[in-house]
């Protein structure tokens, strides 16, 4: 029987979803390292991320009005060619210049402002190149395309920053932009209804609507809220892991790459499982609050392990890390009317944004004063208690939005 999901438009979007992976794993892991190797400090590490972060602080809310109502095509292409430009002028400025952390730190807000317009269209258009009755398996592949990239490019990412100049990389990421545009312009775009003037007061009207809708939707909030900070402190551990690797003389930035791909392995091989057998619905939620649990845990011990058991412990969570955002993707994505998916996404990416902020500047700042170690056990416990707060007390409100199905 042919395959469903796999559509011309919905291989594309992979195939360019991809590209665009590959080349952000080129860039980030390598400028990580940088920036670390050139000042030393887990907290000047941690600006350089956090201002990558600080435009879905606000901008979001402005502009996913303005994305709901526009041609989805015709805002990824335009924004992945600014993206492709940014690089080349970046690499071809580095070339003979030595480092420059004010020069790094202008770059990633403008590449990071780019990428928050890059990341609502995304959400709201995928969904829609998704048949109906194919959520899970869509949504598994989506979430199946992150690990599976960087198992690839952890270790590829740290042997580019080892081998090659950094304008070299930037010259490379810039070709691969380009043919993720290639891919994106070949989708069709369902043509949109004739749409009235949109005019001032109804952006400001949609802007409303959507603070609204989110206000009477307490589930939304909980899931939403615990996402934030869960992601916030796990970026933050993630650049103490880093730094221990770098300052740790038993180990190294490739051993630190294998770290990654070992959870990505077990990112990938959950997405093939899930993309084979659907979970029940009755079951999600029930999952969820464990997977989260064990999470959690696992963020907060996992440098105080020997080296073999990191690795089998970031397999595992790679492989409970997808399997629940797999499912909070065809829930909440099922629940949410489609006229709303920018505007909700946009809110939260303001909460995802404002979490990885705080979260990574108090992890540098705790950095400086306090062993790695120390740093990433408190963090993680800390989320344990707020997975409790928002995910397993409130179940009456969590509850049906796990067990939410999409209606043709």
């Amino acid at each position: 029987m042919k395959n469903k999901l796999w559509t011309k438009d919905f291989s594309f979007m992979t195939a360019a979803t991809t590209l665009a992976i590959i080349g952000g794993e080129a860039m980030n892991l390598p400028i990580s390292l940088l920036v670390f190797e050139e000042t030393q400090s887990t907290f000047l590490s941690s600006i350089v991320m956090i201002c990558g972060m600080l435009p879905d602080v606000i901008l979001p809310i402005f502009i996913a009005p303005m994305i709901d109502k526009g041609s989805k095509k015709k805002w990824l292409v335009t924004l992945d060619i600014l993206q492709a430009i940014s690089y080349l002028i970046m690499g071809i400025w580095i070339t003979g210049h030595s480092f420059s952390y004010a020069l790094y730190i202008v770059f990633v807000l403008v590449v990071g402002t780019i990428s928050v317009f890059t990341r609502l269209t995304y959400n709201s258009w995928y969904p829609d190149l998704i048949p109906i009755g194919s959520e899970q398996k869509g949504f598994a592949v989506s979430a199946t395309i992150y690990p599976f990239v960087t198992i690839v490019m952890a270790p590829v990412a740290t042997f580019m920053y080892q081998s090659l100049s950094m304008s070299t990389i930037f010259f490379i990421i810039t070709g691969i932009t380009v043919v993720s545009i290639a891919a994106e312009s070949m989708i069709n775009e369902v043509a949109a209804k004739a749409k009235e003037k949109y005019t001032f007061e109804r952006y400001k009207s949609d802007i409303k609507e959507g603070f609204t809708y989110i206000k009477k939707e307490k589930g939304i909030r909980n899931i939403y809220t615990y996402m934030s900070i869960t992601n916030g402190v796990g970026n933050g551990i993630s650049n103490i892991t880093q730094a221990y690797y770098q300052s740790t003389p038993m180990f190294t930035v490739t051993m630190l790459g294998f770290l990654k791909s070992a959870e990505m392995l077990g990112r990938v091989l959950s997405g093939l499982f899930q993309y084979t057998k659907k979970i029940p619905v009755e079951k999600r939620y029930a999952l969820t609050k464990f997977v989260y649990a064990f999470y959690d845990l696992s963020d907060a011990f996992a440098l105080f392990m020997p080296y073999p058991f990191m690795l089998v412990d970031r397999f595992i969570c790679g492989a409970l890390g997808t399997t629940t955002a797999t499912i909070r993707e065809t829930a909440v994505m099922s629940y949410l009317p489609v006229n709303m998916r920018a505007r909700v996404n946009a809110l939260f990416n303001v909460f995802f944004s404002i979490g990885g902020v705080m979260f990574q500047l108090i992890a540098g700042m705790m950095g400086q004063y306090m062993s790695y170690r120390s740093v990433a056990l408190i963090l993680g416990l800390f989320t344990g208690v707020v997975m409790v707060i928002f995910i397993v007390i409130p179940k009456k409100e969590n509850k049906p939005i796990y067990e939410a199905e999409r209606k043709a």
